[in-house]
């Protein structure tokens, strides 16, 4: 019984740890427009559609919040995305791809976005599709260019 107990504990202090495995960060070594307008730069120079740049504090201080720069670039690249939804019409959902630009608390810059087997993981995609490797490498490859590594 103690082992039992044991074990469950250390399951629960583990759950944190679990939580959001499937959001990649990228430590980045600029401010967040700068990284934004690399990431930006980076997703056009690889041929693929922005489709929109939020500016999350820039909303908020519309409104009077005040929010660390936070910035969400919506892009996407119909050979990929494509034959996810042709799969699964529900992949629509989740694409285009997003990346998350933003300031932590300590005032780091870092990048953010969800891994592409993990965000398809519960629809008709399969899991060893030749576009989620290719997403995750772009997502990989952009990220890791505006991040300046």
């Amino acid at each position: 019984m103690r082992k039992f107990i044991a074990a469950t504990v250390l399951s629960v202090m583990a759950l944190p740890a679990w939580a959001g495995q499937d959001i990649v960060k990228v430590k980045a070594s600029g401010d967040v427009a700068s990284t934004m307008d690399a990431l930006e730069a980076a997703v056009t120079g690889a041929g693929a559609t922005v489709f929109a740049r939020v500016d999350h504090a820039g909303g908020a201080a519309k409104v009077d919040l005040e929010l660390a720069p936070e910035q969400l670039l919506i892009f996407g690249n119909p050979k990929l995305g494509t034959p996810a939804m042709q799969d699964d019409p529900l992949a629509g959902l989740y694409l285009p791809l997003k990346v998350l630009v933003y300031q932590d608390a300590d005032g780091q810059t870092w990048l953010a976005y969800e891994d592409p087997a993990e965000m398809l993981e519960d629809l008709n995609v399969p899991a060893d599709a030749e576009y989620l490797k290719k997403m995750t490498g772009a997502l990989a490859k952009l990220t890791g260019k505006a991040a300046g590594s």
